[in-house]
């Protein structure tokens, strides 16, 4: 059964840095896309940001653009998500999600595989 588990989120200041991970197992994702989304308090769960699984396409979302990079490490089937210069509307639970195909759109039900969610929490 093919499983996201994410780690790394936390507390931190604004203007400070997080590094979030998502190790998948059960299955090989080495060819999928990969993704995270987030969902503050109150909101839908939106789009952050995409990989493909050769990492030569990535897509971010205008609001993370210049500050959150994504990578993925196909040999450790991990995908990473580096934040820098959080700001407090970046507080959110944050999923890591996988899909079956090698490309998934923006939307939530282009993505098959889900995390539990990891909670990131931006103080001003």
């Amino acid at each position: 059964q093919a499983q996201l588990v994410e780690s790394g989120g936390g507390l931190v200041q604004a203007g400070g840095s997080l590094r979030l991970s998502c190790a998948a197992s059960g299955r090989t994702f080495s060819r999928a896309v990969m993704g995270w989304f987030r969902q503050a308090p109150g909101k839908e769960r939106e789009f952050v940001t995409r990989i493909t699984w050769t990492g030569g396409n990535i897509y971010y979302a205008d609001s993370v653009k210049g500050r959150f990079t994504i990578s993925r490490d196909n040999a450790k089937n991990t995908v990473y998500l580096q934040m820098n210069s959080l700001k407090p509307e970046d507080t959110a639970v944050y999923y890591c999600a996988a899909a079956s195909s090698f490309w998934a759109g923006t939307a939530v039900g282009d993505w098959d595989y889900w995390g539990q969610g990891t909670q990131v929490t931006v103080s001003s």
